[in-house]
């Protein structure tokens, strides 16, 4: 079951959708949802701006001005995560509670990519934004330490949540270890589906569609297979999307293959215009 959800809330581009879908999220499933916000530190800005990596000013104002922006943006972003959550009625709590949804709120100062790692660890589900920069450049540290450091599935978010969410779920499979982890660690949202299509690129009999099938109707999943044929030319990645958009999708689970093959599988050999189109959540695991 998914009781414990934690959000990266950077107050950001992303951070409405990450916030949105996570409240709907814990809402579903009567869980604890814990925003999470990692102020700046200026210390780090001084000690690259001092190893010659960025050309800023060290003197005190500008460090004053800083941590004042930075505890700016924490309030901006607490108050309206709380409110958010408000509107999905989920009440605060700072201790486990037996009936209902419940949030709370935790910002720390540090690098954001080790913080967020560390404490997605306490939590069953992580849930972060994927804004237009992230399309820009392929990952962001956060996304790539908490997929690879934490050992829990991260949820990315696109900046607009759409208007529903796990009703219609694809699954990236191949038959390897990740994507069992993957397909594992989404048991409790494959249960709220009403559909489930497995999509495989390329004909693998490895992947052995059929079996996966049967494993999920164990759990009460009714699911169907697809094998998707190979455009040459045409990156994996790439055909998994615009497969799981066909299929009408509003979620997209697979697993994740590390720090290269997870920015190939997903960005490498996908053009921006189908990132941007497809716009669907995605939950990894690694």
């Amino acid at each position: 079951m998914i009781r414990t959800i934690l959000v990266g809330a950077s107050g950001g581009s992303a951070s409405d959708g990450a916030i949105a879908l996570a409240c709907r999220l814990a809402k579903r499933f009567g869980a604890h949802l814990q925003g999470y916000h990692v102020k700046t530190d200026p210390t780090e800005i001084i000690m690259a701006a001092s190893a010659g990596d960025v050309g800023m000013p060290t003197d005190g104002a500008w460090i004053d001005q800083m941590a004042e922006d930075a505890e700016t943006l924490a309030a901006k972003t607490q108050a309206a995560f709380l409110a958010a959550a408000a509107g999905h009625g989920l009440t605060e709590a700072g201790a486990p509670s037996q009936s209902g949804p419940t949030v709370g709120w935790q910002a720390e100062i540090g690098r954001a990519a080790q913080l967020v790692a560390a404490r997605a660890r306490f939590f069953d589900l992580v849930v972060l934004g994927r804004s237009e920069r992230v399309v820009d450049h392929p990952s962001t540290d956060v996304i790539e330490e908490t997929l690879l450091s934490s050992g829990r599935p991260v949820l990315l978010a696109p900046a607009v949540v759409p208007a529903v969410l796990g009703e219609t779920v694809a699954i990236g499979w191949d038959g390897s270890v990740p994507s069992v982890h993957g397909v594992a660690a989404a048991l409790p949202v494959l249960r709220e589906a009403k559909r489930v299509v497995i999509l495989t690129v390329g004909d693998k009999p490895e992947a052995d569609v059929a079996a996966a099938c049967a494993y999920l109707r164990w759990h009460g999943i009714a699911c169907s297979g697809e094998t998707v044929p190979v455009v040459s030319g045409v990156g994996h990645g790439e055909q998994l999307l615009a497969a799981a958009r066909d299929a009408g999708a509003d979620l997209l689970v697979m697993g994740a293959f590390g720090h290269t093959a997870w920015r190939e599988l997903l960005f490498g050999g996908a053009t921006r215009t189908v990132v941007e189109s497809s716009m669907l959540p995605v939950m990894l695991t690694h």
